[in-house]
């Protein structure tokens, strides 16, 4: 049965925010990467939307969200999915989260545990030092002159293979179809700043700048999965087993045949395992005391030495 999915837009602190959203049930909140959008989702959306009410946004900066100049921390971008949830009458949901998205949703979870019932992390960043070449090289100087000579010629060449496949019967793989798209997007100035805005809070030439490891263990009371491609060439698939291990009763599924997208690898194996996921867990029942307990569980006092006295 196809579900209908409408394709939305909300303006929130004089910014637009666009999504498309459908179904009923459990709101399940669908957190794209860098340089993607909704259509991150898209092979799983209907799938998802038979048994939840989906909501997949293109994050601000992203797809048809507004562009330019603003805040794109994990801070910031967690904080506009909460005043969209809030906008949409959306209390609480279950967070999935790719790449970026992943560290968005375990932010989103660290700031606002009380709106999250479940985390999903799909080929998560923030869980490990170590990225992809390509994204730390567009990190560095002189990285926007590059992509502003390259993405406009990279666009048209795109446009031409599309029509070409319109009238033969060809279809690039889901993977390369959604770097293609992200890429030639760069050729808008806007999307570019934003794009280059996004990376640069969370990735150096060295490789991650945000690191959640040290905060993994506030997930006691969150139900996690955890999702990876065994080929995953932009995140080592070895973040995921260290992260399992460092979070409490999380569940790791490693998709053998796929890459850094093992959503769109895969379809239908991602929705068996997150429906499965659903089925049996409960949804987060938080706890301001046990979150603080935990907190203070894992704090360690720091040794201050006395100052001298000074003779008046």
């Amino acid at each position: 049965m196809s579900t209908t999915l409408d394709h939305r837009s909300v303006r929130l602190h004089g910014r637009e925010i666009a999504y498309v959203i459908g179904g009923e049930g459990p709101t399940v909140l669908l957190i794209h990467g860098i340089g993607g959008d909704w259509r991150t989702w898209e092979p799983v959306l209907d799938g998802l939307a038979t048994k939840h009410h989906v909501v997949a946004v293109d994050l601000p900066g992203h797809g048809r969200s507004m562009k330019g100049a603003g805040d794109y921390s994990l801070g910031a971008l967690a904080s506009a999915l909460r005043d969209l949830g809030g906008a949409l009458g959306i209390e609480r949901a279950t967070v999935v989260g790719h790449s970026l998205g992943g560290g968005i949703a375990m932010q989103f979870a660290y700031q606002f545990p009380e709106r999250c019932e479940r985390l999903v992390l799909v080929s998560s960043g923030g869980l490990g030092p170590d990225v992809g070449l390509v994204l730390r090289l567009a990190t560095l100087p002189g990285s926007e002159v590059f992509l502003s000579l390259t993405a406009p010629a990279a666009r048209s060449l795109i446009n031409l293979i599309s029509s070409a496949g319109r009238a033969l019967p060809l279809r690039a793989a889901p993977g390369t179809e959604h770097y293609a798209r992200a890429f030639a997007a760069l050729a808008e100035v806007d999307t570019r700043a934003a794009f280059l805005g996004t990376l640069r809070g969370v990735v150096g030439r060295r490789g991650q700048l945000v690191d959640a490891r040290d905060r993994l263990y506030l997930a006691e009371h969150m139900p996690t999965l955890i999702v990876w491609g065994e080929r995953d060439a932009i995140l080592p698939v070895d973040h995921g087993r260290a992260a399992q291990e460092a979070m409490p009763g999380s569940r790791l599924e490693i998709f053998e045949n796929a890459g850094h997208l093992p959503q769109l690898d895969d379809p239908r194996r991602f929705i068996d395992v997150f429906e499965d996921f659903m089925a049996t867990t409960d949804p987060s029942a938080f706890s301001i005391e046990r979150w603080a307990e935990l907190l203070r569980s894992h704090a360690e006092p720091v040794e201050t030495g006395h100052r001298p006295a000074v003779d008046g």
